[in-house]
């Protein structure tokens, strides 16, 4: 806890920009649902193509095993979404990782639509997953944000130039990231444990 106070003191210092993260990521997961309603072959596309690369079926093959499960699934969640989508593309290029997951919660959205009765049943369970892991991912988008602008204004990190506003950034990356982590933990065992243990009996009823 004495780790994430000094992690919240970023977030409150920075509680607009956050509040409008919030807005802009949770706003374009619903308008990518409600986009499916309206076109349901986008659905269709986004289903298929988890079903070509392999994702359906390191899915099933992991069902047998909640704890392997729930670390492929933090596996993912922070490498190739968090790490590879958001951070990475911001340290070489200003808020570009914010631009890359706005298109990423739309397909979320896109692919998770209530678009028929037992996808709308899977969703109760599932939203609980949806808000942890949205949230993650909304405080690493700040931690980019908080990036960028000490790269390219370093007087709000109280830096001389742009160099040391970029080390003192990458540090508020470090600390954002702290709470996030405790998220993708959590996120990632509450999904584990829903889609082995409650979601076949919804699925079957």
């Amino acid at each position: 806890m004495r780790y994430l106070r000094t992690s919240f003191q970023i977030i409150r210092a920075n509680l607009r920009t956050y509040a409008v993260l919030n807005a802009f990521m949770y706003g374009l997961f619903l308008i990518g649902m409600g986009a499916a309603l309206v076109f349901p072959d986008l659905n269709a596309a986004q289903v298929a193509s988890q079903q070509e690369d392999g994702t359906a079926d390191l899915v099933a093959a992991l069902l047998g095993n909640v704890w392997l499960f729930s670390l492929t699934i933090f596996a993912v969640n922070v490498l190739t979404v968090a790490v590879a989508t958001i951070l990475l593309p911001s340290m070489l290029v200003p808020f570009a990782g914010i631009v890359a997951f706005m298109y990423r919660a739309f397909n979320f959205g896109v692919t998770l639509a209530p678009v028929d009765e037992t996808t709308a049943r899977l969703l109760v369970p599932h939203s609980l997953t949806i808000l942890i892991e949205l949230q993650a991912y909304v405080l690493v988008t700040l931690a980019a944000y908080l990036l960028g602008r000490a790269w390219l204004r370093p007087k709000t990190v109280d830096a001389r130039n742009r160099r040391q506003g970029y080390v003192r950034g990458l540090r508020q990356v470090g600390w954002v990231s702290l709470p996030a982590l405790v998220l993708f933990v959590v996120g990632a065992v509450y999904e584990a444990v829903e889609l082995i243990y409650i979601v076949p009996p919804l699925v079957t009823g």
